[in-house]
């Protein structure tokens, strides 16, 4: 009896190690249904698999990249998160939406994820063949508080019809719902093309992408410099034959300062590993490179410096 009561406590003293050993990492990205949310979930999968289980990720649904930032000063140290660096900029200067609040110099880049690429989609019997066309339609301009429904407001007013369109207030993760329900006429949303639940909306009904042209692309890069010109592919979208050009903005992997270094090394050597088998996934992930680590706008984590150092990586200069 003694010598099974030992091996009882043996073997909890053994199975508490190893949940001790474990670090529970939590991530954020965007609304499910979302390009970056199922990257994030990728993104997860290949940080356990090459921790072998060290690192348990946790992928957390959001509702955008400003929902992402707010939680970054609030949550423990295990909290990995996506963002523009625009946002993040932001908040580290007090800015519009995050005027008031402090912490968030706390913010460390670990590797950029592939740009968000804005798609401003339409029912294809709206009525609507540019911007100019939205004046009175209902239109979701993003989900609420988010970076693409800034992005999508700083357009309209730059093009004069902000004060035309019939905004609605919905989530976006509702809006492909409400647009195959006919109660809206169009959404803007924000990830890499394919975006997945355009996929599956072009599928279930005709849609049609508006685009931008040069001049107003050039506009909106006069006050966003980190903004570059996208052509998404005709046939990117079930129905949609011609090629759409429109914007792409960088988005990074950001942690903050309370993230151990071990966790954070553990991390970033799990993406750089796993990228050529992400790549295979999904061909969004083959843009991305250690160069755009400049992108990021604040100092890299330590942890992540030193796996690039070890790489061989140039690090880029702290800002």
């Amino acid at each position: 009896m003694r010598a099974l009561a030992w091996a009882f406590m043996a073997g909890g003293l053994l199975l508490s190690q190893a949940a001790e050993a474990e670090t529970r990492l939590t991530l954020k990205a965007a609304a499910s249904g979302s390009a970056y949310y199922v990257m994030t979930v990728q993104l997860s999968e290949a940080i356990r698999t090459e921790t072998k289980g060290a690192v348990v990720p946790t992928v957390e649904e959001s509702q955008g990249s400003v929902q992402n930032v707010k939680e970054a000063i609030r949550r423990p140290g295990a909290y990995l998160f996506t963002s523009p660096p625009a946002l993040v900029a932001s908040a580290r200067t007090g800015k519009k939406p995050f005027e008031g609040e402090a912490g968030y110099e706390t913010i460390q880049g670990l590797f950029t994820l592939p740009a968000i690429t804005m798609h401003w989609v339409v029912r294809a019997d709206a009525g609507v063949a540019g911007f100019a066309d939205l004046a009175g339609k209902r239109f979701v301009a993003g989900g609420r508080g988010t970076f693409t429904q800034r992005q999508s407001d700083a357009v309209f007013r730059m093009l004069g019809i902000a004060d035309k369109v019939n905004v609605v207030d919905v989530e976006l993760n509702a809006a492909v719902n409400a647009m195959r329900n006919r109660q809206i006429d169009g959404f803007a949303t924000g990830g890499s093309y394919p975006a997945p639940n355009l996929q599956e909306l072009a599928v279930a009904m005709p849609i049609r992408l508006l685009g931008l042209e040069a001049a107003q692309i050039e506009q909106i890069r006069q006050e966003d410099p980190s903004a570059t010109d996208l052509v998404i592919p005709a046939g990117t979208y079930k129905g949609v034959d011609t090629p759409t050009r429109t914007i792409a903005l960088p988005v990074g992997a950001y942690a903050t300062q309370k993230m151990d270094e071990a966790t954070a090394h553990a991390i970033v050597k799990a993406f750089w590993e796993r990228k050529a088998e992400l790549t295979k996934q999904n061909p969004w992930w083959g843009g991305v490179t250690a160069e755009q680590n400049a992108l990021l706008g604040v100092p890299l984590h330590p942890g992540a410096a030193r796996y690039y150092r070890e790489a061989g990586i140039a690090i880029p200069a702290a800002r």
